[in-house]
């Protein structure tokens, strides 16, 4: 699930199934159409096409033959990735998203509606070609799936892009302790997250850190390291990278997403 800052309200004993369903909400839909095709707001450059930007960087004079995006959403990343890599695989728990994603690379165009205020909306359409991503669209493909449960995808990547996901997941550590078998030898781990552990979606004690443990204070950033020391090694300092959701025509979420580099060593 791409872009945590959307925050649906999740209670009860099915508090789970209703976060999970939010994403398959109309608005949901369009948010993320939005923050993936829509223009750039206040300045902020579109997050997943400047994330894949920062994965092609780090992997410069590397092998780019296949790529991973988890949580791929709607699939912009997906498309600017398939710009440098062969190969491209775009997996996202929601049906929905994929489902844009599907749309967008079988007819290169989208169509969404926006919220204005209160019950106004505009409608909005978008072309992969408008963004110099039409010619490379058949290296992606999309599968609705879980990003716990990867043992039936290839496992021979140079990188894998995991955005804005591991705090929305049920046990991030299960996660991390199994993802270097999705690259290769040398391949790029990319983690982006703002760390909004939320219980719904993460049990207290599966969060990577923003909590205490045994009495002191435990960083998300220092819960990533530990997790991933068995078998990758940091690459560079992690880089802060703003993203903006837009609400309504007057109300927008301003964020931000802390980017990991990581090379598989063993």
């Amino acid at each position: 699930m791409e872009s945590t800052s959307l925050q649906p309200q999740c209670l009860g004993k099915n508090a789970l199934a209703a976060c999970y369903a939010h994403y398959e909400s109309n608005a949901a839909v369009a948010q993320y159409c939005d923050a993936h095709y829509g223009p750039d707001k206040f300045g902020v450059a579109n997050f997943p096409s400047h994330l894949a930007h920062l994965c092609a960087t780090a992997l410069s004079g590397r092998p780019q033959r296949s790529a991973l995006d988890l949580g791929c959403a709607v699939g912009r990343t997906s498309f600017e990735l398939a710009t440098s890599f062969d190969q491209v695989t775009g997996i996202d728990y929601s049906t929905r998203f994929i489902n844009i994603a599907h749309r967008l690379k079988e007819r290169g165009r989208i169509g969404y509606r926006l919220i204005e205020e209160g019950d106004l909306i505009s409608d909005h359409e978008v072309f992969l070609a408008d963004l110099d991503l039409e010619t490379t669209a058949d290296r992606v493909t999309f599968y609705q799936g879980d990003a716990g449960r990867l043992d039936a995808y290839d496992h021979c990547h140079d990188l894998v892009l995991a955005a804005n996901l591991i705090d929305r997941l049920p046990g991030p550590g299960k996660f991390l302790a199994g993802i270097h078998r999705m690259l290769v030898v040398g391949g790029l781990l990319v983690i982006a997250s703002p760390y909004n552990w939320l219980e719904p979606f993460t049990p207290r004690q599966q969060w990577l850190g923003g909590r205490f443990r045994i009495g002191a204070p435990l960083t998300s950033l220092e819960g990533l390291s530990k997790k991933l020391a068995k078998h990758f090694a940091a690459v560079g300092e992690p880089q802060e990278v703003e993203f903006v959701i837009r609400k309504t025509a007057r109300t927008f979420q301003h964020n931000i997403s802390q980017v990991t580099f990581w090379r598989r060593i063993r």
